[in-house]
């Protein structure tokens, strides 16, 4: 039998291999394992509001099976990512067939886990969930500024009519005054657009824009302190899109575009946010019918490692 989990981090491997124990993120306890927690996983198996390739709803079982490698001492950042107590919170059981409902669901498991604990990690799932996660956030926080790593802009208006997709969530998010205008960036943006007005109308909502290209260009560095200018002090969500990076390294995703981040420029983008003030995060639309190897789900989940060693920086 599996010894029963640690009061905080992973089983030790040492004692339960790393292909056996529990299936939660990195093998962390699940959440009714522990008395209090600081951060919590939170799994949101949701994909309704897709507009091309489905499968996203199977994301967080992925991501977490691609986490069983992660280790409790992250050495770039030379913390321990698991040092407060991190838990496994399950998964939001959505609506498959109402994309209103599911919403819902998924704000009302947020708030009470922000309640509960201090920050919640959401693993998706479409990028319809990140909206319900900024009204639970800005419900706690306030207004926040927005890091948006994506190959898509996401701030369109309607698809078939429907206002709220995996398209359309920072529109919504911005017209509710979630966001702190002004003080949200789009990074690795390069897709093809409908016109060129969708420019126009996403500097009106308050994003800047830093194009996949621009990465290239100028370096992680240089974007870093771009994006630190930018979002200040403000309080900020993070949201990885994991199209953001090249499809030939995260070929398991809905809307593949070609040309994206190396994974190394992702996580070089994400350790530089070191010391910002994040309160919650979301790494979504990992389709694994289309992963090879695991692939994109184990960059996923080394996202979410990040995100986890950059939570402990602040609270030091």
């Amino acid at each position: 039998m599996a010894e029963p989990p640690t009061v905080r981090g992973p089983l030790d491997a040492l004692r339960v291999p790393r292909f056996a124990g529990a299936p939660t993120f990195a093998r962390l306890p699940r959440i009714d394992e522990v008395e209090g927690f600081a951060v919590a996983v939170l799994g949101v198996p949701f994909d309704s509001g897709v507009t091309y390739r489905p499968g996203a709803r199977f994301g967080p079982q992925a991501v977490r099976q691609g986490s069983r490698l992660l280790r409790p001492y992250h050495a770039q950042l030379d913390t321990e990512p698991f040092r407060d107590q991190v838990v496994d919170a399950g998964d939001v059981p959505c609506n498959p067939f109402s994309i209103a409902e599911a919403v819902s669901q998924v704000e009302t498991a947020a708030s009470g886990l922000l309640a509960a604990g201090g920050r919640v990690v959401a693993l998706g799932g479409d990028h319809t969930i990140a909206l319900p996660m900024l009204r639970a956030v800005n419900a706690r926080h306030g207004p926040v500024a927005v890091l948006h790593f994506d190959a898509h802009l996401d701030t369109w208006d309607t698809y078939f009519g429907a206002s709220v997709t995996h398209g359309t969530p920072f529109r919504r998010a911005s017209e509710e005054g979630l966001l702190l205008r002004g003080r949200s960036v789009h990074v690795g943006i390069r897709c093809s657009l409908f016109e060129k007005p969708d420019l126009t109308e996403d500097a009106n909502l308050g994003f800047h824009i830093i194009e996949t290209q621009t990465v290239a260009d100028r370096g992680v560095g240089a974007v870093v302190t771009d994006v630190r200018e930018r979002v200040g002090a403000s309080p900020l969500y993070v949201s990885v899109d994991i199209d953001v990076v090249d499809p030939g390294l995260a070929p398991g995703t809905g809307t593949p575009e070609a040309g994206g981040l190396q994974t190394r420029e992702l996580l070089g983008l994400l350790r530089g946010l070191a010391g910002l003030h994040i309160v919650s995060a979301d790494v979504v639309e990992v389709a694994p019918a289309y992963d090879h190897a695991e692939v994109t789900a184990i960059a996923a989940a080394q996202a979410v490692y990040e995100l986890l060693a950059l939570f402990t920086l602040e609270t030091r």
